[in-house]
């Protein structure tokens, strides 16, 4: 028998991107040609996305401040890891990984739609507090790094943009972000 609710990919990319860096506003790092429109009503209560991403991630030294990475529909943060430090080591695109799975807790019109989402991020550049690198070669962060709380709200009945972005709070020629790989999975 035929599994009822299969896993569909609903986005990936097909190549690798641009590298970002000297910015501090969240700003979307995927490909244009690999974002993916929902269509009107495609989201219901209770339907489960996992979003993943990969890439590199570059830091400077003196002050190299947070970076925060987002899930975003359309121009909705629906999650977001919130700031997370980078490693007073100075590093050119270490590997992150970061995979975060959301539910849709309610839908509806104006901003009644609201993910709930929780993952992880892994990266060396990246520090739980303040600090050179960690004695480990990775560290692996619980995302969000505060309370699990749905996100801020958006339409679910029109056609949105489900995006990726990211952010830093220090804007330096080295600090930067590249995506290697990126993709969405509907769960159910």
């Amino acid at each position: 028998m035929a599994d009822p609710f299969p896993v569909q990919t609903l986005a990936s990319q097909r190549a690798v991107g641009i590298l970002y860096n000297t910015y501090t506003t969240a700003k979307s790092v995927l490909n244009p040609q690999d974002l993916v429109a929902l269509p009107v009503n495609y989201l219901q209560v209770g339907s489960k996305y996992q979003i993943r991403a990969r890439g590199g991630l570059s830091n400077i030294v003196t002050t190299p401040g947070t970076v925060t990475f987002q899930v975003m529909m359309g121009s909705v943060v629906v999650f977001t890891t919130g700031a997370i430090q980078m490693t007073t080591t100075a590093n050119t695109l270490l590997p992150f990984d970061f995979d975060v799975t959301m539910r849709l807790d309610s839908s509806g019109s104006g901003t009644s739609a609201k993910f709930l989402g929780m993952g992880k991020l892994a990266g060396i550049g990246l520090t739980i507090g303040s600090g050179a690198n960690p004695t480990v070669t990775d560290t692996f962060i619980t995302v969000p790094v505060t309370a699990p709380a749905v996100g801020t709200g958006f339409d679910s009945t029109v056609s949105e943009i489900l995006d990726f972005w990211v952010g830093f709070s220090s804007s330096n020629a080295g600090n930067g972000v590249q995506l290697y790989d990126y993709e969405v999975l509907r769960l159910l």
